[in-house]
């Protein structure tokens, strides 16, 4: 497989920061990196020009790192509630996304973008849920989400009472 070697002149998620030397296919380098001028062909004058700014964003990174590693930390163990309306069965009539998770979490004062939660698809029914909270490959947690029902306590009871004296009729 053929790949060509490329000088990023700025950060690329999934690929590299500044100054990396990195191989991709032609196509990408083509199509996509060179067009937005995210690379260029790299020589070592222009490694050498870029290594103020690959320092500036290695430390920028470092930075990053260290808030990312502290809001995981006070994200541990922490739950949330949301009340949802749901049928007899416990299935909610509109699911809970990704993106209410990271709102929630955003409204009690964490910086959480909403591709840090990760709950793969809608949550639709009501029940407590361990919720991944991935920054990166070391930098996870998990938060309780309690999805409950919006009925007063009273009226689920009353269902419930009413349940159960139909199955005691039976």
């Amino acid at each position: 497989m053929k790949q060509i070697e490329l000088l990023l002149l700025d950060n690329v998620a999934n690929l590299g920061i500044v100054g990396d030397v990195v191989k991709v296919k032609p196509g990408y380098a083509r199509n996509y990196l060179v067009p937005h001028g995210l690379a260029t062909v790299p020589t070592k004058g222009a490694i050498e020009r870029l290594a103020a700014r690959r320092a500036e964003v290695e430390a920028e990174l470092a930075a990053l790192r260290a808030t990312h590693q502290t809001l995981i930390e006070k994200l541990t163990d922490h739950e949330l509630t949301v009340q949802r309306s749901a049928n007899d069965s416990g299935i909610l009539y509109g699911g809970v996304t990704q993106h209410e998770i990271a709102e929630m979490l955003r409204e009690e004062g964490f910086n959480v973008e909403d591709r840090f939660v990760r709950i793969g698809d809608q949550i639709k029914r009501l029940d407590s849920y361990m919720i991944p909270i991935v920054i990166d490959k070391e930098l996870k947690t998990e938060v309780k989400l309690w999805v409950v029902s919006d009925k007063p306590a009273e009226e689920l009871e009353e269902e419930v009472e009413e349940v159960t004296a139909e199955i005691e009729e039976d």
